[in-house]
Parts: C-alpha cells; structure tokens; sequence
C-alpha cells in the first residue's frame, strides 16, 4: 500500500538502514565545550546561534594527525554510524575522523530553520570550534550528500577533499534528462514523501506509532530497494533505535526527519549538475563513490552526474548496493583515494565513455 511504499522510501530508500555501533574509547578533554544542563555521553560544542552539535572521534589523536576528516551521516543514522575502515590504516595514514550528530539527530539539537546553507554552515563551524585547521576533507554518506554538496558550493575553498558515498539523486535538479527519470518509480515516490511530509505528517506519524495495523519497517528486507549484497547487511544489522515504535513517537524526532527530507528533496538554492569545478589548480579533488547494484540511487543517474561534472573522481564498485560503508576493503579505498590520490584499478568504471 502506498505508506508502506513511503516508508520504505523514506527508511530504507534514504540510507538509514540500522547502523552496527561502533563503542568509543576515547576520552574528551574540552569540559568548556559541553552543555552542562543536559545529560549526555557525548562531547558537545556551542555553535553561534546556541544551538549543541554532539560528536565522536576515531583514529590517531587530533594534534599528531596528518589528515583531519569529517563524515556526514545520511537519514536517520547518527554519529554511531560505522565507517569500517580498519584502526590499523587511520593509524599508518595519519587520519582523525569527527563524526557529528546533525542537527536533530542523536544528541545535537533541532535547528527549526535548516537548510542547505545551514548544514555546511554547522559543519564549517563545528571544525573550526575543534581547531582542525583552514582546510579539512568531508565524507557524505547518501542522504548525508546535501551538505556535503551544500560544502562543495558555499565553502569551497575550507575543503581539502570530498568523498561522496552512494549520493542520493534530487528528481527536482533541473537538468536531469527526462528520459532518464520518465520511468523511475524512485522520481514519483520522492514526489509523495514531500507531499505527505508537507501536507499529511500528523497521518504518517499516526502510521509509524500505531500498533493496530503492521507498518514498514527499515529492516523489511524489500529487494525492491535492497540488492543481495544490502540484505545481507541487514540480515545482521541491529536496527536504529531512532525507527522503534517509542523512538518515532517523539514528536520532536520525527519533525526533525521530516525536516532533513524536505530540505533534502525540496527545491535547491543551486544545481549540482551546473557546478563549475572549484579546484582548478587540482588544489582538491571530488569524489563520488557508487554501489553498481543499488537500488536506491541507480548506477545509471550516478554516471550521468559523472559525466556531467567530468572533474569529479568517479569510482564504481561492483556488485555493491548502497551499503558501501558497511565493506572495509571500500571505505579503505574511499580513504587511500580522498587523502592520497590513489585510484584502486578494481573500482575504475568499466565503461567507454568513462
């Protein structure tokens, strides 16, 4: 039925698949930075407009780094997301990752006026309250894409590189050519979730919480979104315990993911497909990682954007869907091309015209 289509759009089809949890070892030392009125387990910083952003930290201590990297979470996943790279390259590399709450998530507070322009803001902000330096790189995983993009445009130049992993597709980019999207059933089901986001959000909560009638679940193993590979992720994947039932029923969470849909999906302040390429001088590089299986964002819009902004690093993975962080050997390649420049022949698109 059409909410369980929408659910799984929103859940499954955004990247919000359950996220393992990765425990912290580490110990914060910045007390000034955390809000003492609320209790959490997370160091926090203030931003300008006072609102907290919560925060977690992996890889070789800040200070003796050599290359300081934040990742963006997608829809409905957190700072506990896992990104697998091994402890053992970060080390021999040199690599610190900060891996954030956006806004709204996980222990960051709402921003009530998000958008585009907010969410690169956060994050230029967030690196410079941590001391990471004039220039920093930034991974965006699927929906987590939008501020990465959104960093692309309006901070260019804080950018050291970005990687874009299985990066969600806006069926409103101008320049999208419709007879590549005429037929995308993906293109109608964003046009409901903006739609029911927007006018029927009391209906869909209603729908999430209730326990009279059977809802979708992120964990429904639909192959209409999930390739082989991606049912098997989530076959051992503790769902997030922001999609329970009690965790939906805050209305505060579930504004704040209907949100980051709207904005996400919503009409854009630029066209991606129109950038004209910041770095020149190859002073920074640009990434866009893609599963050739997925389901959620298909491999073929991922080469039209390639092909559209050919100074984009474009890099395929085979017989992947969309959960590419959830493989080592990918999020270490990801890594080794962001920081190093290399380009593991393995992920080399297999195609003519590339």
């Amino acid at each position: 039925m059409v909410f369980k289509k929408l659910v799984l759009m929103m859940m499954g089809c955004l990247g919000c698949a359950g996220q393992p949890t990765e425990p912290s070892t580490e110990k914060t030392e910045s007390k000034s930075l955390i809000d003492e009125s609320v209790v959490v387990t997370s160091p926090r910083v203030k931003l300008g407009d006072g609102r907290y952003l919560a925060y977690r930290e992996r890889g070789v201590p800040k200070n003796i780094s050599k290359y300081r990297i934040i990742i963006v979470h997608g829809f409905g996943s957190s700072k506990e997301m896992s990104f697998m790279a091994s402890d053992e390259l970060l080390d021999e590399l040199g690599i610190y990752l900060l891996i954030f709450d956006r806004a709204g998530y996980g222990e960051s507070d709402i921003n009530s006026k998000r958008s585009l322009k907010s969410e690169a803001s956060d994050i230029e902000e967030l690196a410079d309250l941590l001391e990471l330096g004039s220039r920093f790189y930034v991974i965006g995983v699927s929906l987590g894409c939008y501020p990465a993009w959104s960093c692309i445009k309006h901070i260019p130049g804080r950018l050291a590189g970005v990687a874009l992993v299985v990066p969600f597709v806006n069926y409103k980019w101008r320049t999208l050519p419709k007879d590549l999207v005429k037929n995308d059933y993906r293109k109608q089901l964003s046009r409901w979730v903006i739609w029911i986001t927007c006018y029927a959000r009391g209906i869909l909560h209603w729908w999430l919480t209730q326990k009279v009638f059977p809802s979708a679940s992120v964990l429904d193993g639909n192959p209409q979104f999930f390739c082989e590979r991606d049912l098997e992720v989530l076959k051992n994947t503790p769902g997030y315990q922001l999609f329970t039932q009690d965790g939906l029923k805050d209305r505060s969470v579930f504004n704040s993911l209907c949100s980051d849909i709207i904005v996400a999906f919503g009409k854009w302040d630029f066209n991606p497909l129109e950038l004209t390429d910041p770095y020149p001088q190859n002073e920074s590089s640009v990434h866009i990682w893609q599963g050739v299986k997925d389901k959620v964002v298909p491999v073929q819009l991922q080469r039209h954007v390639s092909q559209r902004l050919p100074w984009i690093r474009y890099h395929e993975v085979p017989d992947c869907g969309h959960l590419l962080v959830y493989d080592t050997a990918v999020c270490e390649a990801v890594l080794t091309s962001l920081v190093l420049g290399e380009d593991p022949p393995l992920y080399k698109p297999k195609l003519a015209d590339h």
